[in-house]
């Protein structure tokens, strides 16, 4: 435990390392003029544009104003990618006929760019929310789905053969055996699917938006505002990180016998 605690310490030390050791190159590289600021401003530059844009907003809208759309567009898609893709992918992974109407589909779009796509989202469903929110959930769909097939897959026969000697049914096998054994793998897919929609939001806010924290990095860009685009990135990289810790600590709590099966 002691030695646990001390890696523990040992870790955290040497991430706050990193990062004070990226930080002091970013200062010096700015400081000594080697970049351009066009490229790559100071920090000082962009704490107060971030500051400006915290007082005084971004083309008229407050910072908590493209937080919030940007985060409604993101867990919306993403909740309905959990609530859809977890039971489909339960089902392919342990029926086999399930997984042959299914998986053919998920792995043809899988690979696809979400660029690729997203033109024939918007002539469908137009350039409000809902195609935004569907390229953002196609985009959550496939890490979960797959996850879940795989976990299914690789379950320990002798779980399940053991629980029918018992003389439990197939429902009872799924819920009671299934489910909890591919609660590890569903938690670390959720993680991946989440990051995998947060990246694809700039794609989705590219086309047809004036609001969103991708929206404001992709605007930034066109007229060469590269301290706003980093104030973008730093908060996408800030709050992708807090939602992580947030499903992280989430398992924790759910799948507290993780490592002990």
């Amino acid at each position: 435990m002691q030695n646990k605690k001390k890696n523990s310490s040992t870790n955290r030390l040497l991430t706050i390392g990193t990062w004070l050791a990226i930080l002091i190159v970013w200062f010096t590289i700015t400081k000594l003029g080697l970049v351009s600021p066009l490229v790559v401003p100071s920090p000082g530059a962009v704490f107060q544009t971030f500051l400006s844009i915290l007082e005084n907003g971004y083309n008229g809208r407050s910072l908590w104003a493209h937080l919030g759309i940007s985060f409604y567009r993101l867990f919306v898609a993403s909740l309905l990618a959990i609530v859809t893709a977890i039971p489909l992918g339960l089902l392919s992974g342990y029926f086999e006929k399930v997984r042959a109407i299914v998986d053919s589909i998920v792995q043809f779009y899988r690979p696809l760019p979400p660029l690729a796509y997203y033109v024939v989202l918007i002539l469908w469903l137009g350039i409000d929310e809902s195609s935004k929110i569907t390229l953002l959930y196609l985009a959550a769909f496939a890490p979960i789905y797959v996850a879940c097939v795989s976990a299914v897959t690789n379950i320990n026969q002798d779980y399940i053969l053991s629980a029918k000697s018992l003389g439990a049914n197939e429902r009872d096998v799924f819920f009671n055996v299934v489910f909890p054994a591919s609660l590890p793998d569903i938690f670390t897919s959720i993680r991946t699917a989440i990051g995998m929609a947060y990246t694809t939001l700039v794609s989705a806010e590219m086309v047809a938006a004036s609001s969103g924290i991708g929206w404001m990095v992709i605007d930034a860009s066109r007229y060469l505002k590269s301290s706003v685009i980093f104030v973008g990135i730093i908060i996408m990289g800030i709050t992708g990180v807090l939602i992580d810790l947030g499903l992280r600590a989430l398992e924790n709590k759910i799948v507290y016998w993780k490592g002990y099966q």
